[in-house]
C-alpha cells in the first residue's frame, strides 16, 4: 500500500448533469497511460454507502463506521450525523501517496479546477465568478473569460493542461490529517 504524502490536486467541477463523471472516466486512462498515479474524491449530495443489506443493518444497530475489505480493495464509510461535512483538505489527506488527486465537484473550493459546462442545462457558467476555475470544457460556444476552452471529448489536451498547470503543484495537501 502507498504511504501518505503530498498529493497534487486538480478539480473537475460543474453543475449536476454537465458531464463531469463522463469526462473523468475518459480522462483517467489517458493520465494512467502517461504514468500518472491518480486517485479521485467526489462530492455528492446523496448518501454514499456500502451497498449491502448487512452494512445497512450494522449502521442501524449503531456502529459509527463500516469498513469492507476484499483481497483487492477496501472502502470505509463514516456517517456524519450532526457533524460538518469533511473539508476537502481532510479527505485529500486520507488518500495514499498518488501523483494526482482529481476532485469531482467541490465547485466553490479554492483548488484549481476545470469547469465542465453544458449550456443545455440552463445553468450559469461558474467561471466568471470563480477565480479557481482555470479552464473550461464545453461543446457550446462561450465568451472568452481569459481561460483556455476545450471540447469535452478532447481528453488528451485536457490531460496536457492539467499536468502542465503550475498552480496544481501549489495545491498540495499532505496527509494523513491530524
Amino acid at each position: 500500500m502507498k504511504v501518505f504524502g503530498p498529493t497534487k490536486v486538480f478539480g473537475i467541477a460543474g453543475w449536476s448533469g454537465s458531464g463531469k463523471t463522463t469526462l473523468l472516466i475518459r480522462l483517467i486512462p489517458v493520465l494512467v497511460r502517461r504514468g500518472v498515479q491518480v486517485a479521485t474524491v467526489k462530492h455528492t449530495h446523496h448518501h454514499p454507502a456500502i451497498g449491502d443489506d448487512e452494512s445497512r443493518a450494522l449502521f442501524a444497530a449503531g456502529v459509527t463506521e463500516v469498513m469492507a475489505a476484499s483481497p483487492s480493495r477496501f472502502s470505509l464509510i463514516h456517517p456524519l450525523p450532526g457533524e460538518d461535512e469533511p473539508r476537502l483538505e481532510h479527505m485529500a489527506g486520507l488518500v495514499g501517496g498518488v501523483d494526482l488527486l482529481l476532485v469531482e465537484g467541490f465547485k466553490f473550493a479554492p483548488h484549481p479546477k476545470l469547469e465542465v459546462w453544458d449550456p443545455a442545462l440552463g445553468k450559469p457558467m461558474l467561471a466568471p465568478e470563480q477565480p479557481s476555475v482555470v479552464a473550461l470544457a464545453t461543446d457550446g460556444s462561450v465568451e472568452n473569460h481569459g481561460r483556455p476552452v476545450f471540447r469535452r471529448d478532447d481528453v488528451d489536451s485536457i490531460a496536457d493542461f492539467i499536468l502542465a498547470w503550475p498552480a496544481a503543484a501549489d495545491a498540495v495537501f499532505t496527509g494523513p490529517p491530524a
